[in-house]
Formats: structure tokens, sequence, C-alpha cells
């Protein structure tokens, strides 16, 4: 903490370094100036109408974690460390006065539901990211009375930069021509740390091109679909695996699911549905045929005791095909 309250203070301090989760591979090391981070600082505060406290529920290392920081210290405020107290809502007791804010994953936000609610609605703001957010999921917080608002960006653009699918103040949100999608503004960063080749693949004329495709609704709100590279083309079919995700998501009996392609002899790739509930991999199949073509049901089925996460709380990718290419042997 007393390093970034030093580096917020500095003259002219050097780009903050940050590393991406590595989800799907070796993480990069993403350089973010103090100018890129307080303008995400500030219009943050500005979409959510207020600032104060925050209580930092996820690592500092990370770029959310450092938002939350920083955040909590712009607006006068030490944050609230989670790992310093016995609980969350331990935590949460132990914030001043005012509004209190937090940031969460939605694996977070689920098991909090059913432990901490009372704790969650004490938040003027929970800001929900870091992959797919359960429509279930976001009206079972919006029952309990917990103000949820789902945030989508990266470490490469200083942290959320679009709020319930809306680009924060002075940021741009546009679609490559294969619906990919870009991303201008003040919060950018300046570029990989040490790979110039990657910088100029991904910064191209001001803009941040990303790892996600989207859609654009006609009022201007982002949808994310998810990966460009989820798209599983399995025996020839290009099954969206986010959406065969969010399928399996709705189905009563699951509380946690994640869909993946793994290599496959037969298919060229499988696609493998991750759960955690009780659901079998025929009910799988018939569950996402009701919705989606049949090509598009997993052909595999691992089920999970809990979900494989990263330090950030984000699934853990790599460990799940590992999983799922074991199993298949």
């Amino acid at each position: 903490m007393s390093a970034l309250a030093a580096w917020l203070a500095a003259d002219d301090p050097a780009p903050w370094v940050v590393e991406t989760s590595g989800s799907t591979g070796r993480p990069k090391r993403v350089r973010l100036s103090r100018d890129a981070v307080l303008a995400s600082v500030r219009a943050s505060a500005r979409r959510v109408g207020a600032s104060g406290q925050w209580l930092l529920a996820l690592p500092a290392s990370y770029v959310a974690g450092l938002q939350v920081v920083c955040r909590s210290l712009v607006a006068g405020h030490d944050p609230v460390l989670v790992d310093d107290h016995a609980s969350f809502a331990a935590a949460t007791a132990a914030m001043a006065d005012g509004d209190r804010f937090v940031s969460l994953v939605p694996t977070q936000l689920h098991r909090l539901l059913d432990t901490d609610a009372e704790a969650l609605r004490r938040f003027h703001t929970v800001l929900l990211g870091g992959g797919p957010i359960d429509p279930a999921l976001r009206r079972r917080a919006g029952d309990e009375g917990v103000h949820v608002v789902a945030t989508y960006g990266s470490a490469e653009t200083a942290g959320g930069c679009v709020y319930d699918g809306y680009a924060l103040d002075g940021v741009a949100v546009a679609l490559d021509a294969d619906g990919r999608i870009r991303i201008a503004g003040p919060t950018l960063f300046d570029g990989y740390d040490g790979d110039p080749g990657l910088t100029a693949e991904v910064l191209v004329d001001g803009w941040f091109r990303t790892s996600d495709a989207g859609r654009l609704d006609e009022d201007g709100r982002l949808q994310v679909l998810g990966r460009v590279d989820d798209v599983v083309v399995s025996g020839g079919v290009n099954v969206p695996a986010p959406a065969v995700a969010a399928r399996l998501r709705e189905h009563p009996d699951v509380t946690e699911v994640e869909v993946l392609g793994v290599p496959d002899e037969e298919w060229g790739n499988r696609v493998v549905a991750f759960v955690v509930g009780d659901l079998g991999l025929e009910a799988a199949r018939d569950w996402v045929a009701e919705a989606h073509p049949r090509s598009w049901a997993p052909r595999q089925l691992v089920a999970l005791d809990a979900m494989p996460l990263l330090a950030n709380g984000k699934p853990d990718r790599l460990a799940l095909r590992s999983s799922a290419l074991e199993e298949g042997a």
C-alpha cells in the first residue's frame, strides 16, 4: 500500500507494471502510467456517483486489486484488507462510516451471497468483473438488496472501463469487422514490458485490440460474447463456448460452469463442460440441445467439487484443460 501511495504522489513516476492472469497462457507484464490509472479512478467514481473507502478482496498484484487500492487512496482512505480479518463480515465492520465499495469476481459473489449477504448490503456498490456473469446471479444479488455493477476491462485498460455495458466517460468502444472489441481512451496502457512486438500487434492507431468478441446494441450498449478463440471448431461446426456455458448455468442443479475445447482425434476439438453441481453428460447434452443446435452440446463433462481458480479469482483454464485430457485419455 505504501509503495502505491508513494507512486501516486511522486512527481514523475515510471509506469506501474502489473501482470495479466495468465489464465490461457504466459502472463503478460502490462505497463500502466499513473495518468491512465487516475483516469480510470475518476471515471469510475463519476459513473457510480460516489467515492469512499474500498475493501480489498482481490490480490493487489493484479489490476482489479491495484485499482481498489488507488480508488481508496484517492478518496482519502486506506483500503481495508479482507485477509487482515477473520471473515468478510469482520472486514466490512472495520470499514469507516460513509460510502463503501468492493470489487469481486462472480465466484466470490456467489459464495458471499450464501454466507455474508448482510455484509454485502452495506456497500454502496459491488463492482463485478473478471468473467462471465450469470444473469441468475445478478438477479439473486438484486433480490438480496446488493447493488451490483457489471464491469468489463483488462489490465491493458487499467481495469474495468465498461460498466453495465456502457463505456466510462472518455472511453471509446468499437468493433472490428470480425466482431473483435477495440477500446480507446485515457485509461490505455503504455505497452507490454519487454515485448514491443506484441505491443505493436494490439495497440494500433490509438486503439487496443482485445482478445474478446462483442456486439453493440442499437443504443451503444456492449455485449461481450467471449474470447475470440472461445469458438470451438468441433467436427466442422463452430461452437461458441460462452453460449454453451451460459445455457448450462441456467440449469437448476448447476452452480458453476466453464466450457472449453480440447484436442480430440475424432472431432479435431471436443466441447467439454466443467460443472460444479449435480448434472450428468446426457442430461447436459439434452439441456443444451433444448436451446441450441445439438451439435453444440458437450461431448465430455468433467464433474468438479469446486472450480479451480487463479489467485485473482478467475477460473484456471489451463488446469481445466489438463483435467479434461487426463480424464479423456
